[in-house]
């Protein structure tokens, strides 16, 4: 075409322009803003961290987890604490799976590969 025609570039109208910028959310899903979406990453962490803080070596305590059918499981291993919590955040969730992928391999280092993760900012 010759210079200057619209022949070969893309026309948008300013509806279907506008329209495209638009993205379609699940209508279920939290939107955050990116701040408020880090803190409650942040004490995401914080609280998994603080849970298994007090499992760590031969003094730590025992757990009490109640499944929905109410069965009781009393242990201090991290592993099988990471496996059973229902655990929604997806930044814990990401922790829990590198520390049971940690015990996978290892054998051991579950709890502890949770209190690498230390988000305490102190």
């Amino acid at each position: 075409g010759a210079p200057g025609s619209a022949q070969g570039r893309v026309r948008c109208l300013p509806r279907a322009c506008a329209m495209s910028a638009v993205q379609q959310v699940n209508p279920n899903a939290e939107v955050m803003k990116s701040a408020s979406a880090l803190f409650m990453n942040i004490n995401a962490a914080k609280g998994l961290y603080e849970v298994m803080k007090t499992n760590l070596g031969p003094r730590g305590t025992i757990k009490m987890l109640v499944g929905g059918a109410g069965d009781i499981k009393l242990t201090k291993d991290g592993n099988i604490l990471l496996r059973e919590m229902q655990i929604q955040n997806p930044t814990a969730v990401m922790i829990a799976r590198c520390a049971v992928a940690q015990d996978d391999v290892t054998g051991d280092g579950t709890t502890s590969c949770v209190l690498l993760i230390d988000v305490t900012g102190d």
